[in-house]
């Protein structure tokens, strides 16, 4: 009897749910909008994007809400911000709430056939669990083929022919054979039939490996046809819904891995079979929409856009619909550590502005991570960087950051004219620092618990939780504190001395943040206090002091602390010890040691990927000197 009432059960759903739209996601990697031509780019070749823009929608406010894969993907899978779950360093490995599911099981219970090919990455603890109950199917070869007959579905097809691998990371050689050799002759880009960005230097070799990023485009291009006639020959194109948007920014030096525009605007392009264009709330075929959209978005979208009820938890927005929410002014984003490259940045954008906080400013744009680190024109960069051969604006990306950045990406779409200090943008200034503030502290954004933090709460409770709990989790005296990094002053660094005898640890940990940012002179009067620091019982705060006295003061006390936590058995101390190590300028004391380090059997991907990273530093140091003389 309970057999046949599941099976009733199961064929009214099925039968209810012919009515509804079929569902199609089309995903690249690495692409900012760019690099596409029907967003302006005469130069590049993407007839097949082209056409769906010319046929559907064009958004041009679309973000990711992370800058590289993982913490992106984390937010579209649930719907929730990494700032919320703890999910935005990527490739970690944190438990969320057990009400947080994937979006495709909501859709399940609509009735749907939901398929994935193939990258996942959500970025979570018990991935495997979470991915088995979000899809049907998730494989090389999932697909819409494998629904029942007239079940709707949601399929999703992920192309990594743009991903940083192919446009910067891998061998040109690997290239090559991965995507030169693809491509038919007449749809390879030369090296000189396109526009450098300004904060490159404009060389043949750059060129060279420049025009990877047109050619990968390019191919992802074709891969995007072949599957819509796929799409037409099933007889499916007039009951899908196609969406068209990249994960987050393009994977070339200064792009991906920024909190910046460069790292955060995506293209994203939804395109309407005529049954369905009733749908669209932004006008027929071709129109273009300024409205704010981030893939917070997404998965409330989905849902109702199946007939589901959207869960409470989720505050992004319905994009289409009759329950469609009101648009936004503007949108909240965020940019944490990649690979063995931390950092916190913190953006608000209203579409044209941009205005992002650097709380660890005392690392560059081009801040040192090891899939970045192995590119041809990342060492031709340094290179021509170490020998003078940039100019100011292309120099900028070697030097530290600035705390906060405002830029008018309408104007200036390469983000090369800051405009913190023009007097004439000091209302929208003042205006996004309060918008910026009033987010985060509604948020009560986990990731300003180190990574070391998070890692203990994660072993009793979620990130998500835990950052409910004032008392556990004072946010507005970590936020505050947090706020004074990057301001340089006596005045700043004597009220973060003063905040290393806090009470709560991850404000003592802020304050030894903030103090990276000092200059010598400046901290020269609290030397003393700065020694009875290192020895805080709380290791993010003894590294960070450690770090700050030895660039500093080069006391054998530091540098004997710096090599203990180099080795330490914890990962998340270990990466933050060698990370500081890549941005001082006495690196001699520790090379024994990160070679030891390097070799030893028990240390993660990221731990020697730093070390690498430092290694590789001293080498282009000496091939450097070798050159100049």
């Amino acid at each position: 009897m309970k057999n046949l009432l599941y099976f009733f059960l199961l064929t009214f759903t099925v039968v209810h749910a012919q009515d509804k739209p079929n569902i199609l996601w089309i995903t690249i990697e690495d692409t900012s909008p760019q690099f596409i031509g029907c967003y302006g780019n005469k130069d590049a070749s993407t007839p097949v994007i082209d056409k769906l823009a010319e046929q559907g929608i064009r958004f041009t406010n679309a973000f990711s809400t992370g800058t590289v894969c993982s913490p992106s993907r984390s937010t579209i899978i649930t719907g929730v911000p990494t700032f919320k779950m703890g999910t935005g360093n990527h490739r970690s490995n944190y438990p969320i709430p057990d009400f947080i599911h994937g979006f495709p099981d909501y859709l399940q219970q609509q009735g749907y056939y939901t398929s994935n090919n193939v990258k996942t990455d959500y970025n979570i603890a018990n991935e495997k669990d979470f991915i088995k109950e979000a899809w049907n199917e998730s494989s090389r070869t999932a697909s819409w083929r494998g629904r029942s007959k007239e079940q709707p579905f949601f399929s999703v097809f992920n192309f990594a022919e743009s991903h940083q691998s192919r446009t910067m990371s891998m061998s040109f050689d690997w290239y090559v054979k991965n995507v030169w050799n693809y491509l038919p002759e007449d749809d390879k880009i030369a090296d000189d039939a396109f526009e450098m960005p300004p904060f490159y230097n404009d060389t043949p070799e750059m060129r060279k490996q420049f025009a990877r990023v047109y050619n990968s485009i390019k191919l992802t291009d074709n891969r995007i046809g072949e599957l819509l006639e796929k799409l037409d020959k099933d007889g499916l194109r007039d009951n899908t819904i196609i969406f068209f948007y990249a994960d987050h920014g393009e994977g070339m030096p200064r792009g991906k891995t920024n909190g910046i525009n460069l790292g955060y605007r995506v293209p994203f392009i939804v395109w309407f079979p005529e049954k369905y264009k009733h749908l669209s709330p932004w006008g027929e075929a071709g129109s273009v929409t300024d409205e704010l959209i981030s893939f917070e978005d997404l998965a409330p979208t989905m849902i109702s856009l199946a007939g589901g009820k959207v869960p409470d938890y989720l505050n992004g927005r319905i994009l289409i619909g009759e329950n469609r929410s009101q648009p936004k002014d503007y949108l909240l984003l965020s940019s944490d550590r990649a690979d063995n490259g931390p950092d916190l940045v913190r953006t608000i954008t209203d579409g044209r502005f941009v205005y992002s906080r650097n709380f660890m400013p005392f690392m560059p744009e081009m801040r040192y991570i090891r899939y970045i680190e192995i590119a041809d024109i990342t060492k031709h960069m340094r290179s021509d960087f170490k020998l003078k051969k940039l100019n100011t604006l292309q120099e900028k990306i070697f030097k530290t950051r600035p705390h906060e950045v405002l830029y008018d990406v309408e104007n200036d779409i390469w983000e090369t004219n800051n405009l913190v200090y023009n007097s004439e943008y000091n209302a929208i200034l003042k205006k996004m620092r309060n918008q910026l503030d009033t987010k985060v502290l509604q948020a009560r954004d986990i990731l300003f618990a180190p990574e070391y933090e998070i890692g203990l709460i994660s072993k009793n409770q979620t990130p998500y939780l835990y950052r409910l709990d004032d008392a556990k989790y004072p946010f507005q005296d970590i936020y505050n504190v947090a706020s004074l990094s990057g301001l340089k002053s006596k005045k700043t660094a004597k009220e973060q001395i003063k905040l290393l005898k806090s009470k709560n640890e991850i404000v003592r940990y802020w304050a030894a943040v903030g103090l990276m940012s000092q200059n010598k002179t400046t901290l020269e009067s609290f030397k003393n206090k700065l020694m009875v620091a290192l020895h805080d019982k709380y290791p993010p705060v003894a590294i960070t002091v450690a770090a700050i006295v030895h660039e500093n003061f080069k006391t054998e006390e530091s540098t004997q602390l710096l090599k203990q936590y180099c080795k330490s058995d914890n990962m998340d101390l270990a990466l933050m010890t060698i990370n500081y190590l890549l941005y001082v300028d006495d690196k001699a004391p520790f090379i024994e040691t990160i070679k030891k380090v390097h070799d030893m059997p028990n240390r993660n991907y990221n731990v020697k990927a730093g070390c690498m990273d430092f290694l590789g530093i001293l080498n282009i140091v000496e091939n450097t000197s070798k050159t100049e003389n």
